[in-house]
């Protein structure tokens, strides 16, 4: 059993159940199109050992106020930095420094409460990527203000920029995500007909949805049973028998067969997970010195015992979807963050170092994605809605303790500001996901149909986008 009770607030809960509800399909639907992406598999080639990779997306519901997380220390950047945040600075003093191997232009500082962070980036294990956010073309303030060209729907909405940062395609409300596009080009390099290869830990999601592919929900348990079916364990014997029996008998109407054969699908899926998992190392001493409240931490351990289960599991990708709420700090955004940031820190660093001790490091990358950044003014209690911010990247692939894209100006009325420090990106979602996409096996001329507006930003050749992953 896990070590926390899922105890949330109002603010938390609004935050999680705003991304689970954009991503929400219809049960049918999903049990439909997850038999024939797993149909399709079980047809294919089996994967290649030792060419394992897994993508990692921690996404940040609610709009994490990521300037509070990368923050100008240099005299000049951070007098300007808090002159333009006033009460929702923080000291100068508690930052924690970094030391890029290539300047970015300015001196930057971590949160206080990013100390396994500071650690990774330090020894080249993890990088950042400054104001990144949706795009549909390179965009100017004139542009903007003009509406001379195509903007992202709905800016500033939750349910708009959650969906569009899982989507990449902000001027549609379609919901087929990027690494569901991903799933449907790699999914045969796995060997599984039972279990797809994008997990979630967060129910259903965008990003995970494909046209083929949906998403394999767990728990921080792992596969949750069928209620009361579970009769290896000693619980209600007869319920088994009795599920088994009507599961064996065939059913004329289609709706009835496909019922049953999906539910066939997930029980065996759910043991075949289970069993895979049982064997797998628990990385209870790298998790040893988390929060009892962390549940983030929960998380990122399973998604650990997955990943060191993945021979046995017959996958070759996998794709892993994790979600932290209650980001939307509209209030007492200093001491909010001041409780969540440390928990996101260490969960993230015991996680890195279970890859170590799983061998997995290089083939497994971990990076963050939010609604938005928040604005740079106060609203007098916190910080509201905006759009560019700043992003990490975590994994033994990643070219390490360099800051990525350009770390912008942070004063009002600047040539990025669309009002109260609501900064436009200097960094395309495309161009972020393109790297990630690129190194986890999407070819080049493929790269358009997982990421449809990427050549309004890059050029797929061989040189990347933005170069904060190592190349084969």
């Amino acid at each position: 059993m896990s070590k926390r009770t899922r105890l949330l607030s109002r603010r938390q809960f609004l935050g999680q159940a705003s991304c689970a509800a954009v991503g929400s399909t219809a049960l049918f639907s999903t049990l439909l199109n997850l038999r024939m992406a797993n149909s399709a598999a079980a047809q294919t080639v089996p994967g290649v050992p030792g060419d394992y990779k897994a993508l990692v997306c921690l996404f940040f519901a609610g709009g994490i106020d990521s300037f509070n997380l990368l923050v100008p220390r240099g005299t000049s950047e951070y007098a300007e930095y808090r002159s333009i945040r006033t009460d929702l600075a923080l000291a100068d003093t508690l930052l924690l420094p970094i030391n890029p191997l290539v300047s970015p232009g300015k001196e930057l500082g971590l949160h206080p409460g990013l100390t396994h962070l500071q650690s990774l980036f330090e020894a080249g294990n993890a990088a950042w990527v400054s104001n990144v956010g949706t795009l549909v073309y390179p965009t100017t303030l004139a542009e903007y203000e003009s509406e001379s060209v195509t903007l992202p729907l709905g800016l500033f909405s939750h349910s708009d920029q959650i969906k569009q940062w899982q989507t990449s395609v902000p001027q549609s409300s379609g919901a087929i995500g990027w690494g569901g596009r991903t799933a449907d080009l790699l999914y045969s390099l796995n060997n599984n007909d039972k279990i797809s290869m994008n997990i979630s830990l967060a129910g259903s999601n965008v990003w995970q949805t494909g046209n083929q592919v949906v998403n394999y929900t767990i728990t921080e348990n792992g596969s949750t049973a069928r209620s009361g079916y579970d009769y290896t364990w000693g619980i209600h014997p007869a319920r088994g028998n009795a599920i088994d029996h009507q599961l064996d008998i065939e059913y004329q109407n289609l709706f009835e067969r496909t019922f049953v054969r999906t539910s066939r699908d997930a029980i065996d899926a759910h043991l075949e997970f289970s069993a895979a998992i049982e064997n797998a190392p628990t990385f209870d001493t790298e998790f040893a010195n988390v929060a009892d409240n962390n549940w983030l931490a929960d998380d990122l351990q399973m998604v650990a015992r997955t990943i060191a289960a993945h021979n046995a599991l017959g996958m070759t990708r996998q794709t892993f979807f994790v979600q932290v709420g209650g980001w939307d700090h509209h209030d007492e955004v200093i001491n909010n963050m001041g409780g969540m940031v440390p928990l996101v820190s260490e969960a993230v660093g015991a996680f890195y170092d279970a890859m170590v001790t799983a061998g997995e490091q290089n083939n497994v990358t971990l990076f963050t994605a939010s609604d938005f950044a928040r604005t740079l003014t106060s609203n007098g209690q916190g910080s509201d809605h905006a759009w560019g911010g700043n992003h990490f990247v975590v994994g033994g692939a990643v070219n390490g303790q360099r800051v990525y894209g350009t770390y912008p100006d942070l004063f009002e009325g600047n040539n990025l500001d669309t009002g109260r420090g609501r900064l436009i990106p200097t960094t395309s979602v495309d161009e972020y996901f393109a790297e990630l996409a690129l190194w986890f096996g999407v070819s080049p001329g493929e790269l358009a149909t997982v990421l449809p507006n990427v050549t309004n930003f890059y050029t797929p050749g061989v040189t990347p986008p933005l170069g904060f992953m190592a190349t084969a």
